[in-house]
């Protein structure tokens, strides 16, 4: 049976700060007793991963001005925010599965996205030093938030 909290990181591991995601949840992914996923962004598979969920966080990098910068939006309330997160390969990413998810009724009563703002996205390029800097933060305000959920062996991430 699946959990009723899952995580998701979104990115691709090849794509420079495109892999935040990931690498936020791996830190994650020894702490017992939660559903961890890592998906590459593709809607109709993030729309499948919250059916049915009481709360889902999903973890992703996003574009911004500022590398580094870490966001926490509460996409149960509010739309993400126009820009802030670029397509999928697919074309059709985080946010669009996250509205498609809404207007099916399939969203999770809570629903938070984390996001890093990212500095590069190119094929083959290494993490930028202000996304790799801002990911311990980003896993400890994750595991924080877990613990609301009863998860409180996520407290050392």
């Amino acid at each position: 049976m699946a959990s009723q909290v899952l995580v998701i990181g979104v990115g691709n591991a090849l794509r420079a700060d495109d892999a935040a995601g990931l690498e936020v949840v791996r830190r994650l992914r020894a702490r017992p007793g939660l559903e961890i996923r890592e998906q590459s962004g593709e809607a109709t598979a993030l729309l499948d991963a919250l059916r049915g969920r009481a709360a889902a966080l999903i973890v992703d990098a996003a574009l911004g001005a500022e590398p580094g910068r870490l966001h926490r939006l509460d996409a149960a309330a509010h739309p993400l925010p126009q820009g802030l997160f670029g397509c999928s390969t697919h074309g059709f990413g985080v946010a669009e599965a996250i509205e498609l998810a809404r207007a099916l009724g399939v969203l999770p009563p809570v629903c938070v996205v984390y996001a890093v703002e990212g500095e590069r996205f190119e094929t083959g390029a290494p993490m930028s030093d202000a996304v790799a800097r801002a990911l311990p933060a980003l896993a400890e305000d994750i595991a924080r938030e877990l613990e609301t959920f009863g998860h409180a062996e996520a407290q050392d991430a």
